[in-house]
């Protein structure tokens, strides 16, 4: 198929990954829109991360393309076979990485000094700009890592990611170790931030309430490859195996409430089954 360069951020063809013997991702085929919230689900095992990491090349695979517009966001999409440059997207791995001997500031402007060359001045006042975007303020900077939650290092991490400002940021299940009210209000955040931002995001996940909330489609891994994508609609209608057992199961959000008991009073609401 193809595609106008202004919709689509990422277009992988083909792709084979694997390890020794194993093949993990079998001539996978994926394409990533611009300005959208992409969810990838699929089983342990299935590949989620692996093909995360195969786009940012700390992966290296066996076949097929894998294309990425120009960071200007005008030029047409260029194969990319080595790591592009650290600007054009934001990472963040599933445990938020942070460097412990860092203080919460200085992780932020970790890109920054890698990439730029600014006064220390400045470096201190973009880092808590930063901060900010993600929901916190100066004061946490000058904390360590093992002095914070693991819902403020989930938004550390974040906000240095998005310490060069990128069009694109990587997600790895960004919701893992978080309470049920700690994960929605990172998914707000993450929503709020593709909204003001113009972010476009790729977030593996299994996070169930985040592919609901905050997902405009959602592509399934299984078997090596991309099984299904779609909005919700499409996974509820899809009658592969892994994914009806997925979103139609017994803990999926997909079944609807039970009829009210036949004595509820009148304006009385009946709450959803736990």
């Amino acid at each position: 198929m193809n595609y106008a360069p202004t919709k689509v951020l990422i277009d992988v063809r083909d792709l084979v990954v694997g390890f020794g013997e194993q093949i993990v991702l079998d001539h996978l085929a994926l394409d990533v829109r611009r300005g959208e919230i992409l969810g990838v689900v699929g089983a342990s095992g299935s590949g989620k991360s692996v093909l995360l990491r195969t786009i940012i090349g700390l992966v290296p695979k066996r076949q097929g393309i894998i294309m990425i517009a120009g960071s200007d966001g005008e030029e047409g999409t260029t194969e990319r076979d080595g790591p592009p440059t650290a600007r054009r997207w934001g990472i963040l791995f599933q445990q938020g990485a942070l460097f412990s001997s860092l203080t919460v500031r200085q992780n932020v402007q970790f890109p920054m000094r890698e990439n730029l060359e600014l006064s220390d001045e400045l470096l201190d006042e973009l880092a808590t700009a930063k901060l900010e975007i993600v929901g916190l303020d100066a004061r946490d900077g000058d904390k360590y890592p093992a002095e914070i939650s693991g819902g403020m290092t989930k938004r550390v991490a974040l906000a240095r990611a998005l310490a060069l400002d990128p069009d694109l940021v990587f997600l790895d299940e960004p919701t893992s170790g978080l309470d049920p009210i700690a994960a929605a209000d990172f998914d707000a955040l993450i929503k709020t931030l593709q909204q003001t931002l113009g972010l476009t995001v790729f977030m593996v996940t299994h996070d169930l309430d985040s592919l609901n909330e905050v997902c405009d489609r959602i592509a399934v891994l299984a078997d090596g490859k991309v099984v299904v994508s779609g909005p919700m609609p499409a996974m509820l209608a899809c009658e592969h195996p892994w994914v009806k057992s997925y979103f139609r199961g017994r803990r999926s959000r997909a079944r609807p409430l039970p009829n009210p008991p036949p004595h509820a009073g009148e304006g009385r609401e009946v709450a959803a089954p736990n």
